[in-house]
This record gives C-alpha cells, structure tokens and sequence, in this order.
C-alpha cells in the first residue's frame, strides 16, 4: 500500500484536490496531512483517545466536514 495518495474534498463550488499522507505528531494515533493542490488549504487530522477522528491543525477557515471526508478517504486507501 502506498502511503500517500490523491484525496479530494468538497468546497463551497467545486472540489478540493490534494495530497493526503501519515505523519508523525505526537499523542494521536496515525494522523494524516492534507494539502490541496493549489496550496490554499491544509488539514491534519488524526485519531484521539476514543478513536474518533479530530481536526489537529491546519489553515482557517475550514468546514468541519472535511474531517469525516478525509478519514473515510483514509479508510478506503486503506482498504486498497
């Protein structure tokens, strides 16, 4: 399975494409970083203590949705 791979998420017109990849933060488990093509967007997100996906960092403003697009994104590479 390769680690990094192309994620795309919803913007208010079109979608966002981007790079999605692993990175090592620490007290989450396994999070992930998305930066979008064009450089206008980042996102990491990563799993807490509950295994719920979180929002750790990343540019403003952002939709709160894009957590869970990422993470099942994450989930279906995975899978691959």
């Amino acid at each position: 399975m390769k680690q990094i791979f192309e994620a795309f998420l919803s913007g208010t017109e079109n979608k966002v494409e981007g790079i999605a990849k692993p990175v090592i933060a620490s007290g989450f488990v396994t999070p992930y970083d998305f930066k979008s093509i064009d450089g206008r967007l980042h996102l990491i997100i990563g799993k807490d203590e509950e295994e719920n996906w979180v929002r750790i960092g990343g540019t403003e403003p952002y939709f709160s949705s894009w957590v869970n697009e990422l993470a099942q994104q994450i989930a279906k590479h995975k899978r691959r």
